[in-house]
């Protein structure tokens, strides 16, 4: 009855769980894995002393071998992150007892168990990495016995076997290193029928690795439009500004046809003052179309918890959507902010361009069918320049002179320019003091340069100091330390009209 009814509940769970509008498929799959640990039977000794006496031995003495250890193979299929079925093969390991009875008498008996079980497991998630499980099923166990007697004890059979089935459960914790491999400790209870017709029950506490098949990182997501990629070379890239991405579909048949792309620094959720300048435009266009409206996404890259992330990119949609009220006057009835953390890649998070990449966001906005005026004058152009430097030093390598004269001659070319240099540093500093006074004297140096060698005004210079707080890369390479040890020169101008 009680095997019946556990086969009830579990059957009516899984199908709760394999219907769930939250059960996706990308959570489904094959694994297989193994365990090993301690076994620990409960062994009927009443029933074993009540069978001696039935057969006239007055007086018996009881030990029991009660201690192995045990292990299982096993493979099963995911059908969603919260349900999977699991079939496997076990080897509780040998028990048994030794009885001295009266008349003079000793029997001393062992059953080796093994067989087969199906199980269903339920899991339940509660970080990326972690979940607890519990399951419950049914096993299939072989019984071989193995007497030894002498004196007056005697048994028709010294070598009997039984297969039978009966239940089983457990429960444990998962821990998964990657999407493809993963540890789990649990314990579990199955329920045997040795082969002197007595039932037990034989604890299993184990520790095993769990191996998951067809576990891929999540592909790119098709975007409608991408933006220019940003060159990396050291000659100044004068770049317009702001940044919109059209796409020439019928507002009838598209819903959404304008992209606007945002990318943030590391574990930063603040806009920087050049990504500022493209949501220029688009305040403009949703001024002039005041039945428009903007779904603000935000994303991250994959470094990091998922809770993380996901409020991360929820903080940097936000803020979008609060510059967008605050400074252009856009109705906060018209914006939605909102966090997909890590789960939208559209490069490969195995690199650190991917990465940057990733770090973004996508503000879409529906569509009107009059797009005149959408493309407006900015009220700046920024003009980027990356410096690089040693290793805790701020010495100006030789190798810039050419691009510090051109970033001279384009300001004594438009005089009512200004330039706010830029000092920052990699992770490797003892402390954020230090690290602050390190780009402070970065940017410093990079002022001077400009005044010493060609003559520009100090008063149109800025220099400005943010230690380690503004990576540009992961400090995990040797390429990414220095390129966070760096100086961007932002210059500013109004253009002539």
């Amino acid at each position: 009855m009680r095997m019946k009814r556990a086969s009830e509940v579990l059957g009516l769970l899984a199908l709760t769980l394999i219907a769930s509008p939250s059960a996706v498929a990308q959570d489904s799959g094959f694994y297989v894995g193994a365990n090993i640990g301690k076994t620990r039977a409960k062994i009927d000794d009443d029933k074993i002393l009540s069978n001696l006496r039935n057969d006239g031995y007055v007086r018996a003495d009881l030990t029991d071998f009660n201690r192995d250890t045990g292990y299982k193979a096993f493979f099963g299929y995911q059908f969603n992150k919260y349900f999977a079925l699991e079939a496997g093969y076990f080897d509780l390991g040998r028990f048994g007892f030794a009885v001295n009875t009266d008349p003079d008498g000793r029997l001393v008996g062992r059953d080796l168990i093994r067989g087969v079980n199906f199980d269903g497991v339920v899991s339940l998630p509660f970080t990326e990495k972690f979940s607890i499980f519990g399951r419950a099923g049914l096993n299939n166990a072989n019984v071989q016995g193995s007497f030894v007697e002498t004196g007056a004890i005697h048994m028709a059979d010294l070598h009997p076997s039984k297969r039978e089935t009966n239940y089983k459960f457990g429960g444990g914790l998962e821990y998964d290193f990657t999407k493809c491999f993963g540890v789990r400790a649990e314990v579990e209870r199955y329920r045997v029928n040795d082969a002197l017709e007595t039932k037990g029950d034989i604890d299993f506490a184990s520790v095993g690795v769990l191996f998951r098949f067809g576990c891929k990182t999540a592909a790119p997501v098709q975007r409608v439009a991408e933006p220019e990629p940003i060159a990396a070379a050291p000659e100044p890239v004068v770049v317009e500004t702001p940044v919109l991405v059209l796409v020439p579909v019928p507002a009838e048949t598209q819903e959404y046809c304008t992209i606007l792309d945002i990318q943030f620094e590391i574990d930063k959720d603040e806009m920087q003052r050049e990504e500022k300048e493209k949501l220029a435009v688009l305040g403009t266009f949703m001024t002039k179309y005041p039945n428009t409206t903007a779904l603000i996404e935000g994303h991250t890259d994959n470094v990091g918890a998922y809770d993380h992330n996901l409020k991360l990119s929820q903080d940097r949609a936000q803020n979008v959507v609060n510059y967008l009220v605050d400074n252009l006057h856009i109705a906060a009835s018209r914006l939605k902010a909102v966090g997909y953390g890590d789960a939208r890649p559209i490069a490969d998070n195995a690199t650190e361009e991917g990465k940057r990449l990733n770090r973004r966001i996508d503000a879409v906005v529906a569509c009107v069918t009059d797009v005149e005026g959408l493309l407006v004058v900015p009220a700046r152009m920024t003009m980027a320049l990356l410096m690089e430097f040693d290793r805790n030093k701020a010495d100006i390598r030789p190798q810039y002179d050419g691009d510090l004269r051109r970033v001279a001659n384009f300001l004594k070319a438009n005089p009512s320019a200004t330039a706010t240099v830029e000092g920052h540093t990699g992770n490797l500093q003892g402390t954020p003091a230090l690290a602050m006074e390190i780009s402070q004297r970065r940017a410093q140096n990079v002022v001077n340069y400009l005044v010493n060698s060609f003559g520009i005004e100090r008063s149109r210079l800025t220099a400005e100091g943010f230690g380690k707080t503004r990576r540009y890369a992961y400090n995990t390479t040797v390429e990414g330390q220095q390129e966070n040890r760096r100086v961007n020169i932002i210059i500013n101008y109004r253009k002539n009209k």
